[in-house]
């Protein structure tokens, strides 16, 4: 079952908030890209991050997206 606007939003805002801890923002915000990245085909991305209510990394975002047939994530 594909995520909801409301779902990324959350599991993006989580993304944002592990990276802020770590001093790695970009980073957790480009692995959510690459593990959400059928998801959000289906979804605005920056209704996304207006709806986590965090600075705007759509860009970031599709960074990720784009990343996610090269890439595997490992571990969390």
């Amino acid at each position: 079952m594909a995520m909801t606007v409301g779902e990324a939003a959350l599991e993006l805002k989580r993304a944002y908030e592990r990276g802020s801890r770590r001093g790695q923002i970009a980073l957790h915000i480009h692995l959510f890209g690459i593990k959400y990245a059928d998801d959000l085909r289906s979804l605005s991305v920056r209704e996304v991050v207006n709806r986590a209510g965090i600075p705007d990394y759509v860009a970031e975002i599709n960074k990720g997206r784009n990343l996610a047939k090269y890439v595997q994530i490992k571990g969390e």
